[in-house]
């Protein structure tokens, strides 16, 4: 391996780390390397706080005149809640800058690079690109397109299952498989169900790990049949949302609104699009949504073409019957030529399961 690549591999990891607690903003790391010896490294820990860039200079210190500093992001340019990092890098006497990927932020896109050429620093790009852009799929998604990138999960038998003709569902996949998901949940800032997950299950949507985030709760129910006992418009764990259509009942929205739950009414007269409801939510800077949904849900963000990764939990069991739901439902293809194949994928053992990791590619159904 290169020093490039060992540098940048070391911000990439560090960076990694920090993966659900930095949204909206990307994942950076930084590393600043002088004489051969690493003096000072630096993490984006949160969004208001400093850059990694900031932090890695200031541990240097006087040591990052003259060094070289890795950053996984080309380093911002624009005023926000912070200063613009490349002036920064200029300020403390770097002498070359290697990055690992263009920032697709419309407000840097290549100013951070011609900042810091104009004051006569070396700029490489390109070190490590795949992986950073792989590790900001999520802020890549959300700057470019202003909505939230979108996460399908299920939990199924080998038949596509997720409960029996009964509705019987637990536990279909095993405990590690369980936690796993705690993990996806506390790295997406929203978690989505509809109305008839909430009837049937009556879940919490909260987050079951160490230290772990709960994200926001949002709730799809056209027509406001969410209880007035549920869980997720009661126990304060976290907040919920509910997107409904224009009929719904006002009664009881102002009952559940006086409980905290937001009520988000949609254009549309039946069925909510979940084009408004990504749209409403990448105005809310949430840029991370994980659909937990049953197969009505999952089919209306599928078919819409708005599912940007597939994550499955495969048990190795058999349920069949035409009556027992599956993880993925809605009018389906016409010919086998439409169906939605996958690019980018992985299938690896969890405890007793499967997990399959996937990206969709969006064919037109006509």
């Amino acid at each position: 391996m290169s020093s490039h690549n060992f540098y940048m591999n070391m911000a990439i990891q560090n960076a990694k780390a920090t993966n659900g607690q930095t949204a909206p903003n990307p994942l950076v790391g930084s590393v600043i390397v002088n004489d051969g010896s690493i003096v000072g490294i630096g993490t984006h820990l949160k969004t208001g706080e400093p850059h990694a860039e900031i932090h890695a200079l200031r541990m240097a210190g006087a040591q990052a005149k003259g060094a070289t500093i890795y950053v996984t992001l080309e380093p911002c340019s624009h005023h926000g809640r912070t200063g613009p990092c490349a002036e920064a890098i200029v300020s403390a006497g770097i002498k070359k800058v290697v990055i690992a990927t263009l920032d697709p932020n419309p407000l840097v896109a290549g100013n951070g690079v011609k900042i810091l050429q104009a004051a006569g620093i070396e700029v490489e790009v390109g070190v490590k690109e795949q992986e950073a852009v792989e590790m900001n799929e999520v802020f890549n998604t959300f700057i470019t397109k202003q909505r939230p990138f979108v996460t399908m999960k299920a939990g199924s038998t080998l038949d596509g299952k997720i409960a029996t003709r009964t509705r019987d569902s637990k536990w279909i996949t095993s405990e590690d498989a369980r936690t796993d998901v705690h993990h996806l949940r506390h790295v997406n800032q929203a978690i989505l169900v509809g109305i008839g997950t909430v009837l049937e299950d009556d879940p919490e949507l909260t987050t079951r790990v160490p230290n772990g985030r709960h994200p926001l709760r949002v709730i799809v129910d056209s027509s406001l049949k969410i209880p007035l006992e549920a869980k997720v418009a009661n126990d304060g764990l976290a907040p919920t949302w509910v997107f409904t259509s224009q009929h719904y009942d006002k009664e009881k929205a102002a009952i559940l609104e006086a409980r905290g739950v937001k009520i988000i009414a949609t254009s549309t007269e039946k069925r909510v699009n979940p084009v408004e409801v990504l749209k409403y939510l990448g105005g809310e800077h949430i840029s991370s949504l994980l659909l937990e949904g049953g197969g009505t849900i999952h089919a209306s963000f599928l078919e819409a073409g708005l599912v940007d990764k597939v994550v499955l939990y495969f048990a190795p069991k058999l349920v069949g019957g035409q009556l027992a739901p599956t993880f993925l439902e809605g009018n389906g293809v016409e010919k086998m030529a439409y169906a939605i194949e996958m690019f980018n994928t992985s299938m690896t053992p969890i405890g007793k399961d499967f997990k399959f990791i996937g990206y969709p590619i969006i064919k037109t159904n006509s």
